[in-house]
């Protein structure tokens, strides 16, 4: 009988070692901080995981498509994590796994803004800082800031990592009014940025951005747009950079 339990024993224990290599193979990796997946994710699959993963890859979706960030698993989010695998080297089958997020939690730091990009450095304009004052709460201001510096990444990358500097990011309204806009303008969501580059040329930039998945880019040729590339999130498509072809 002994020699019995301890065989059901031995046979329990090598089990437990077999669930346990499995889940420690298996389990998808977890970032030490910001957001973390618990689950792999494909097409079908909804929830804030798949938005969460809809605002890092959305830069990846195709030329001229403006990715929406709906918690829904479809052929655009499919579409954008098959071109953000094959950027970065992954096996490019449009299912997020744990090589797709651990590649996503290299890129990102601990706030989840993107490596290259940082609130510091797109927060209120006219020496104001922060996030109040613009068309919407601070807190969707950030949010819609999150986005566009995820589709700035996107962009970088496709320009050889070349780097790109925001001149402009979240502006308030009365502060966009003193820059001689509207009051209203994107920038007051928080959705847009302007950027320039040390070793990429204006008219590069706004080329790359038709595939990095900006709803509006307006740069050289259009009016005052000649000194920098403005890129935001709205909606729709609305292009205009005359002197290079746009």
């Amino acid at each position: 009988m002994s020699r019995m339990r301890a065989s059901l024993v031995a046979a329990l224990v090598t089990l437990t070692s077999l669930v346990a290599l499995t889940t420690a193979t298996t389990a998808p990796a977890h970032a030490d901080e910001c957001y973390s997946w618990g689950r792999s994710l494909s097409p079908g699959a909804t929830g804030d995981d798949v938005a969460q993963l809809q605002v890092r890859v959305a830069g990846w979706a195709g030329y001229g498509v403006n990715m929406a960030i709906d918690g829904s698993y479809g052929a655009q989010t499919t579409q954008a994590v098959r071109g953000f695998q094959a950027a970065y080297g992954l096996s490019a089958d449009g299912v997020a796994g744990p090589a797709t997020y651990a590649k996503i939690y290299e890129l990102q730091d601990p706030d989840c803004t993107p490596i290259h990009f940082s609130y510091a450095e797109v927060d209120g304009g006219c020496g104001a800082g922060g996030y109040s004052g613009g068309s919407v709460g601070a807190a969707t201001v950030q949010r819609n800031l999150l986005r566009a510096m995820w589709r700035a990444e996107a962009l970088r990358h496709r320009l050889g990592d070349r780097p790109l500097t925001v001149t402009s990011g979240f502006r308030s309204q009365a502060c966009d009014r003193q820059v001689g806009g509207s009051g209203t303008g994107q920038h007051t969501y928080g959705t847009a940025l302007d950027l320039v580059g040390s070793s990429a040329s204006l008219c590069t930039i706004a080329q790359g951005s038709r595939s990095a998945g900006f709803g509006a880019i307006f740069g050289p040729g259009y009016p005052d747009h000649d000194d920098h590339v403005h890129v935001d999130v709205r909606a729709g498509r609305s292009w205009s950079a005359p002197s290079c072809g746009i």
